[in-house]
C-alpha cells in the first residue's frame, strides 16, 4: 500500500478579503473532488492569509506508480486554473517500508 500527499502553496489574484478567497479556493476544491473521487482535499493551512492558500490532497493507491500519476493530474488540474499562481507544490509518498 502507497500513500501520496501533495500541498500546494498558492498565490491568489485580486482578491482583499476572506470572503473572496473561499469564492477562489472552493470551486478548486470542488473539482478536484469532482475529477478525483477517489482523493481526499481541503485546504489546509494559511486560513487567515487573503491572498495564499494551501490545498492538500491524499490518494491511498496498491503502486506508486498509481499514485504519482494520480497526484500529477492533480498537480496539472490545479496548476492549469487561470485565477491561482503555484508557488510551490510539495510531494510525499510513503510505502511499504516507511
Amino acid at each position: 500500500m502507497y500513500v501520496g500527499a501533495l500541498t500546494f502553496d498558492l498565490l491568489l489574484g485580486d482578491v482583499r478579503s476572506l470572503k473572496q478567497k473561499r469564492s477562489v479556493v472552493r470551486p478548486i476544491v470542488a473539482e478536484v473532488r469532482r475529477r478525483f473521487p477517489a482523493v481526499a482535499v481541503a485546504e489546509t493551512g494559511a486560513n487567515d492569509l487573503h491572498r495564499r492558500a494551501e490545498i492538500g490532497v491524499a490518494v491511498v493507491s496498491a503502486t506508486a506508480g498509481n499514485c504519482t500519476e494520480v497526484l500529477d493530474a492533480c498537480e496539472r488540474l490545479v496548476a492549469g486554473r487561470p485565477e491561482v499562481e503555484m508557488l510551490s507544490a510539495r510531494r510525499r509518498l510513503y510505502g511499504e517500508d516507511d
